[in-house]
């Protein structure tokens, strides 16, 4: 299907937004609303996006991406509103940025000998820099989810230097955090070993070349469909039978997606 111009309803969705958040005519929610309160649902959006995906319903991903659309738009206005920048800013920058990070499709330079993903970064680490970054982990940002988070500050190290020369020393951390989790004798320091545990995992699975949240997300589902599935074997009486039947149960479950 060839691509065709998009400007009349992009300026469409621009003028809706405009009038939801006019003081006089527009919607008294749209109105009250702030980069933080909006903030959580643009989070949500992007999950809905990465679920239709997931799921393979095109359908979903259209809206979806609307729905995303539609809080890249909302927080654009409230920063016109504000004399920060316009939505012609937000795209221009984007641009701007991607023309920057990509020399050898839109400038002269080749990019022999260097893998996408070290070109990515030395980009955005040049990026980094002329923002005035201090430290290799400035940027990561703290909205992420905490194992995807984990694993980008990981990466962040690794790039200076500061990383396991293979999984093997990572593995033994993970033993080392499990005694001291073992050995913790308050709520405050089960807790911090807990995360260190839980840190030093993500630095394994990312040593195995696995995204750390992909695996997770992969073990949940399976988790969940075998559950579900041991709930059918039990007609409904799971909680009330002895453990041991629970686990066979889940062995046959187990057994049956072989």
């Amino acid at each position: 299907m060839a691509a065709t111009a998009t400007t009349p309803n992009l300026d469409r969705l621009l003028g809706i937004m405009a009038r939801l958040r006019d003081p006089q005519r527009g919607c008294e929610w749209d109105c009250a609303q702030t980069f933080a309160t909006i903030a959580p649902y643009t989070i949500e959006e992007a999950y809905e996006v990465d679920d239709a995906i997931a799921r393979g319903d095109m359908a979903a991903l259209k809206e979806e991406l609307g729905d995303l659309l539609l809080q890249v738009v909302f927080h654009a206005r409230m920063a016109e509103e504000l004399g920060l920048f316009s939505f012609e800013d937000v795209a221009a920058a984007i641009s701007d940025k991607m023309e920057a990070r990509h020399p050898h499709v839109f400038g002269n330079e080749s990019d022999e000998g260097q893998s996408r993903e070290d070109r990515w970064e030395s980009a955005k680490a040049a990026e980094r820099a002329s923002k005035g970054a201090q430290s290799a982990m400035d940027g990561v940002a703290l909205a992420l989810p905490a194992l995807m988070r984990a694993e980008k500050l990981q990466k962040r190290a690794g790039r200076q230097g500061f990383d396991w020369p293979d999984a093997e020393g990572a593995t033994d951390k993970i033993f080392e955090e499990v005694q001291e989790l073992r050995e913790a004798s308050s709520e405050a320091e089960r807790t911090e070993e807990a995360g260190d545990l839980l840190f030093a995992v993500v630095n394994v699975v990312r040593k195995y070349g696995v995204a750390p949240e992909e695996a997770l997300r992969a073990a949940n589902a399976k988790f969940e469909r075998r559950f579900r599935g041991m709930e059918a074997r039990a007609q409904g009486k799971f909680a009330s039978i002895p453990l041991d039947q629970q686990e066979a149960l889940w062995q046959a479950v187990k057994l049956s997606e072989r």
